[in-house]
């Protein structure tokens, strides 16, 4: 994959754009790290569905699983 980089835009609701200033702030990374790390993400979480594999969040101290369906 090269390196270089380009240019695009991206149209968000107000709503959304606020959960990318919010994560952007909570985790002190520019808005484009916050959108470059959730598409690295997606396409893990995808590979995996891909291969078979299940997506479940544990709560180990309520000691409850759920498997979250991506569509």
């Amino acid at each position: 994959m090269s390196d270089a980089k380009k240019t695009m835009t991206l149209n968000l609701t107000e709503a959304e754009m606020r959960v990318l200033d919010d994560l952007a702030k909570k985790k002190d990374l520019t808005k484009t790290a916050v959108i470059r790390q959730a598409l690295r993400l997606y396409q893990m979480i995808d590979a995996r569905l891909t291969a078979g594999e299940k997506l479940v969040f544990e709560d180990e101290k309520a000691q409850k699983k759920a498997e979250l369906m991506v569509l």
